[in-house]
């Protein structure tokens, strides 16, 4: 029996549901009422059949990034970009990307389907933003993705450069080689914010500490692209000193991704403590909170 995806407005009758496999989308778009509906037409349109494409490219999305890549669809292109600034300095795949570049090609067919005034498509707490003139977005973010609870928001302006929220940790859905609870980053685009969140939050550890308990990935999930790299199950007592060593390992590569122009802004959390990195305007975020309406969580 083919598969078919799922695709339906939620009972708000606001916001359209995109499920397919481990791709579970929340879209919404803000506009006149004809142009939200032929949009979201285009969402449906463009998502199904998405996976597929994925999954007929698998073998060299799950192999570590060169600079030339063989990879054809515009989503797997998209995911190779992305990660392909980190190629030199650490091991990473395009699957580092592949939430944030899901989440950018829905909302790439939907503005080209009509005028929207805002969009926002949330694929698991990786963002793809579209913001008008006077437009901005709220996102809430939570100490531990996997843990109710709004500890901060942040505001994103239309005048902003920021177009994509991103959030990994070894909380999330993916595996970590870090032992973040989390890292939330915003970027130009969501599939730039995916890929630096992943490698600050592998950034944010320990080496070889007894209380953090690792396991190779592919004894976890055998198709795993890490293989038989140790991911991150568990994290003991960890001490104030030991705390902040993780947290400043991750900020130093938080800061050199800053001034690179990759990231426009970080914020790392671990065992209740937190350091922010990004612009002035980011940095007082310590004392006066700016974005977000939608919750982050990997």
């Amino acid at each position: 029996m083919t598969r078919r995806p799922q695709i339906a407005l939620l009972s708000d009758g606001r916001r359209l549901h995109l499920q397919d496999g481990p791709i579970d989308l929340i879209v919404e778009a803000r506009g006149r009422t004809d142009a939200v509906r032929v949009a979201y037409g285009a969402a449906a349109l463009r998502f199904t059949g998405l996976l597929d494409e994925l999954c007929a490219e698998l073998p060299g999305l799950r192999t570590a990034v060169e600079e030339k890549t063989s990879l054809k669809g515009v989503v797997a292109r998209r995911m190779h970009a992305a990660v392909a600034p980190y190629a030199a300095d650490c091991f990473i795949t395009p699957m580092a990307a592949v939430a944030g570049s899901v989440a950018e090609e829905i909302l790439a067919a939907m503005l080209r389907a009509a005028p929207l005034d805002r969009i926002y498509v949330n694929n698991g707490g990786d963002i793809a933003l579209h913001l008008g003139v006077g437009e901005h977005f709220s996102v809430g973010l939570m100490d531990r993705p996997d843990h109710d609870g709004v500890m901060r928001r942040m505001r994103i302006d239309a005048n902003d450069p920021v177009r994509g929220v991103a959030t990994s940790g070894r909380h999330g859905r993916s595996f970590s080689l870090g032992i973040a609870d989390a890292v939330t980053v915003l970027a130009a685009t969501a599939s730039q914010a995916d890929a630096a969140a992943t490698v600050i939050a592998n950034a944010v550890d320990l080496p070889g500490h007894p209380a953090v308990i690792r396991q190779p990935a592919n004894e976890l999930q055998p198709d795993s692209d890490l293989g038989a790299r140790l991911v991150t199950r568990g994290v003991g007592e960890l001490s104030h000193d030991e705390i902040a060593a993780a947290l400043e390992s991750g900020a130093e590569c938080a800061r050199q991704l800053f001034d690179r122009g990759l990231i426009g802004g970080a914020v790392l959390r671990l065992c209740g403590d937190m350091l922010v990195i990004g612009t002035k305007d980011i940095e007082e975020q310590r004392s006066r909170p700016r974005v977000l309406e939608n919750a982050v969580h990997a």
